[in-house]
């Protein structure tokens, strides 16, 4: 008899057992997809919240005021609706007696968002005297030359030189491997005002 009042419940814990082993082990294998759907994800690059921080991220005044300075120069108009980014200085400071030096904070734009802050350096030998102050652009022609800028360690060659914007006069200056650079002078003088030499960090925001 009291064999007997067992078998109900043995019975009814061999069809349970199995279900409730079944419904964990379903429960396990889709957090094992739904991990392994989110890294996919992440390693596509998708990032939300990346993606509403760099938006609310905006440029500093400083850098503002010298990039619309740029953009009002009707010349400069092209170059600002064809290139992929730029990189603006709002002011470099140079000066020297023949070794020179060079440098400045600026911050760099893709398809007219800052992505990132780069600081100019320069160490220059030769003729030169005196000091000035200058804002610089630095226009990337293409998704290949703003990366290159942005991958750090940047630098121009001994012989390059930026197109000097003067108060009502057109500026141009001509693409060299998918770069062009122009300056608006601050004020002051100097005798060398080659940008050969000038080095760029990157960081990105």
């Amino acid at each position: 008899m009291y064999l007997r009042s067992l078998w109900k419940p043995f019975l009814v814990s061999l069809l349970v057992f199995p279900q409730s082993l079944a419904i964990v082990r379903s429960s396990h294998l889709n957090e094992s997809q739904f991990k392994k759907l989110s890294d996919e994800y992440l390693i596509s690059g998708w990032r939300p919240s990346s993606d509403k921080k760099n938006k609310d991220i905006k440029a500093s005044d400083k850098t503002m005021k010298a990039l619309n300075k740029f953009k009002n120069t009707s010349s400069l108009k092209t170059y600002f609706k064809k290139a992929r980014g730029y990189a603006v200085f709002p002011n470099v400071g140079k000066g020297g007696i023949g070794i020179g030096g060079a440098r400045g904070k600026g911050e760099v734009f893709e398809k007219g968002n800052v992505i990132g802050s780069t600081t100019l350096t320069q160490v220059s030998i030769g003729l030169q005297l005196g000091g000035q102050a200058f804002s610089q652009i630095i226009f990337f022609k293409d998704k290949k030359s703003l990366d290159r800028f942005t991958q750090g360690n940047f630098e121009f060659g001994a012989s390059a030189s930026a197109a000097l914007i003067s108060e009502g006069a057109n500026a141009s200056a001509d693409y060299s491997d998918g770069v062009a650079v122009l300056t608006f002078s601050k004020g002051g003088l100097m005798y060398e005002a080659s940008i050969g030499g000038q080095k760029f960090s990157y960081k990105e925001y």
